[in-house]
């Protein structure tokens, strides 16, 4: 499973640079950072508005916007997939009140 978003990170890294007008992903990349945040936010609300409806394929579909965004956003702060994973990694096993409680508030 990982390997495929690896793979799609990759390919996002490389539009990193490229003319804006190239590909939908340089765009993203090349403009003002609260232009894809402001897409992370349309595609989460998507998602949501599908679970209401409940209708599996819809679901899937906007999950997928969603996570593709978000790897935008990783690549466009010089993350990765892997950091992501091994923060879920560090995460397995503990309760989400253990967790939830152990945050600093913001």
């Amino acid at each position: 499973m990982s390997e495929v978003l690896t793979r799609l990170q990759a390919v996002l890294e490389s539009r990193r640079g490229a003319a804006p007008d190239s590909s939908y992903v340089a765009k993203l990349l090349a403009g003002h950072e609260d232009g894809l945040l402001k897409k992370v936010g349309e595609e989460a609300t998507e998602l949501v508005m599908a679970g209401k409806d409940g209708v599996p394929e819809r679901i899937v579909s906007e999950m997928a916007d969603l996570w593709f965004h978000t790897l935008v956003v990783l690549v466009a702060h010089n993350l990765s997939v892997n950091d992501v994973l091994a923060e879920l990694e560090r995460r397995f096993g503990r309760s989400g009140l253990d967790e939830k409680a152990a945050r600093t508030p913001r």
